[in-house]
């Protein structure tokens, strides 16, 4: 990233911590049912002929794990930072837990907990200076034996926190950005490619932390590169194109949209050229080897295989990219 876009990214991040600062003032946000947790509405952003956003239409539910895709300048960020009210939409709106983004912009973020692509914070801090700071801004009760265990689950001791920000390595600012994320336990969080910098083993970690607090009741909006993440921890993927939603299904639903591959083994020498159903490929046909994709239900082909001597089939599963991939790349 060049300096002028970390220094763009930094001065919104301040922004988003100085608009906290007035939280402190003002009394704990009570929630109120809503039919979703987020919720977009016709939400467009444009910058003088460039079009960001258009048009977008997306509701997250309560307690789900929402992945947020696409290409560098899809629009994704835009998005995120119109929730946080870092930027005004050209037209449309956008609220959290009924909160209007714009109207109400304290209160949903007081319900918020936002990982940034970079953590913009003083680097002359210690880490826990920083956690505290940022614990005061946003206006909301800390458990600090919640927050304890937090840092055993992300194996971030107190003498990590005791350094200067400034020493910290790539993976320790994600892990206390995550930190700060959930140490008031938000309902709803929005974060910008969680595991990025993370060790193997500390991303399984965040996977586990994720899926408890799916189990809680929290919803998570999470954008991401990592497509197999995604396809782990997500139930539901929204992806956009050009500043347009492209696609919106579950993870499950998404990978019905592309063929199976099937093979089938035999006991002995099969020659004959049969007629195969709608929907099934012939990828090659050896007499005991059989090579197929397979595109919806199996049932019509294991008819057909039901008279032959079938002695093993093996199914794999599409992978979450063999689907996704097709979406990412410009349609003329």
């Amino acid at each position: 990233m060049s300096e002028v876009g970390v220094n763009q990214d930094r001065h919104i991040n301040s922004v988003f911590w100085r608009g906290r600062l007035l939280l402190s003032t003002m009394q704990r946000v009570i929630t109120h049912p809503t039919e979703s947790a987020v919720s977009i509405r016709d939400l467009s952003k444009r910058y003088g002929k460039l079009t960001a956003v258009k048009g977008l239409d997306l509701d997250v539910n309560h307690g789900e794990i929402l992945g947020f895709l696409g290409l560098n300048g899809a629009g994704k960020t835009t998005t995120i930072r119109i929730l946080l009210d870092l930027l005004r939409p050209t037209s449309g709106r956008a609220s959290i837990l009924g909160h209007d983004c714009q109207k109400e912009g304290l209160r949903a973020r007081a319900l918020t907990g936002y990982l940034p692509g970079e953590l913009g914070v003083y680097s002359d801090l210690t880490g826990r200076e920083a956690l505290d700071f940022l614990a005061g801004l946003s206006g909301q009760n800390l458990d600090k034996q919640y927050r304890r265990e937090l840092q055993e689950r992300l194996e971030f001791p107190d003498t990590d926190l005791r350094r200067k920000l400034r020493e910290y390595s790539t993976g320790m600012k994600r892990k206390l950005g995550l930190l700060q994320a959930l140490q008031a336990d938000p309902p709803v969080l929005i974060l910008d490619e969680p595991t990025e910098g993370l060790d193997p083993l500390m991303q399984e970690s965040f996977y586990e932390l994720l899926g408890e607090l799916k189990r809680r009741g929290r919803t998570v909006f999470m954008s991401s590169h990592v497509l197999s993440e995604v396809a782990r921890v997500c139930d539901r993927v929204a992806l956009l194109r050009k500043g347009e939603l492209a696609l919106l299904a579950t993870v499950e639903g998404i990978r019905t949209l592309a063929a199976r591959s099937v093979r089938v083994f035999f006991s002995e020498d099969v020659r004959l050229e049969p007629v195969f159903p709608e929907g099934v490929q012939v990828v090659e046909l050896e007499p005991r080897e059989w090579t197929l994709r397979v595109e919806g239900l199996l049932g019509p082909l294991l008819r057909v295989l039901a008279t032959l001597p079938v002695k093993d089939l093996e199914v794999r599963e599409p992978r979450l990219e063999d689907v996704l991939i097709k979406y990412y790349r410009e349609e003329d």
